[in-house]
């Protein structure tokens, strides 16, 4: 396996074919805008301009790895070839099924359709194509270049050849593959998004402030940063997507989202793609401040 092709240019989408690229692997990068390949392709240099000022690549390993990703506007075109598709797009499920039904029809049948998705039943993506047994779930962490986990995802007809090859191509990505069965929110969901749902009730409920909460996560849990912090750099719009699929799923009141969170998702605060979230994310800000709407 050699040519891969990546679907979305977004944060996910970008460090997907990153990483890829950087591997030796033949990278169709496609997306529908131009404008978000050029973004996606500047910040891939960006990052690798970072790896080369840390001496981790050479910079001849940099310019390799820029070599090896081709973008398109064109799917179809995109996807001529390739013996695996990665799909980054937005985490909406309609949007998600359209473009496997899309991939099915334009990919040869043997062709393996991977979806970079958080949440979704790979089951359910899978019932939109002709070939279930090769659609599995790779779902990367963000940043997709430096974190070393990849949750892989059997719906209920992929294969354990496809399996086995997935988790094998992983490792070749220097990645740690951890396979799990299709369940909502699968393994990294199902128990990070209800921690985080919690401190935005925590926040809600006037338990205390946003330092405070996530302070008490850093210093009293360990975590290297607190779970609203956390939630800005997701994106506050994916949370409410994968609490709302854990909701339906499970139909268990302890995964409804709260009423803050849709709040602020609808008001347009999304975190850091927006600028504000829990923190304010202005350009040149050299620190973290919270935001207007959560100051004391």
């Amino acid at each position: 396996m050699k040519n891969v092709a990546v679907i979305g240019a977004g944060t996910m989408g970008n460090g997907i074919a990153h990483t890829f690229a950087q591997f030796g692997y033949n990278v169709a990068l496609i997306d529908i805008a131009q404008a978000s390949l050029d973004k996606g392709m500047a910040t891939i240099t960006k990052n690798l301009d970072r790896m080369v000022a840390k001496e981790k690549i050479s910079e001849d390993d940099k310019n390799n790895t820029l070599n090896n990703i081709t973008t398109y506007t064109s799917m179809e075109e995109g996807v001529k070839g390739v013996e695996l598709v990665v799909e980054a797009a937005t985490e909406n499920v309609d949007l998600k099924l359209k473009i496997f039904r899309d991939l099915d029809a334009m990919t040869d049948a043997n062709t393996i359709l991977a979806t970079n998705t958080s949440s979704i039943s790979i089951t359910k993506i899978a019932a939109e194509t002709s070939r279930p047994d090769k659609v599995i779930g790779m779902h990367f962490m963000n940043p997709v270049p430096i974190m070393k986990l990849v949750e892989i995802i059997r719906g209920y007809s992929t294969s354990d050849e496809v399996t086995a090859l997935i988790m094998e191509t992983s490792k070749k990505l220097s990645k740690v593959p951890v396979e799990v069965n299709d369940y909502p929110g699968f393994v990294a969901n199902r128990i990070l998004m209800p921690m985080i749902n919690e401190a935005i009730i925590t926040l809600h409920e006037g338990v205390a402030g946003v330092e405070e909460i996530d302070t008490v996560m850093k210093l009293g849990m360990a975590h290297p940063m607190g779970p609203l912090q956390l939630a800005d750099f997701i994106g506050l719009d994916v949370c409410l997507a994968i609490l709302e699929v854990l909701h339906d799923g499970f139909g268990n009141p302890k995964y409804a989202p709260c009423p803050l969170l849709l709040n602020m998702v609808t008001a347009g605060k999304k975190g850091v793609k927006s600028g504000e979230g829990f923190y304010s994310w202005g350009h040149g800000t050299k620190d973290l401040i919270v935001a207007d709407n959560f100051k004391k």
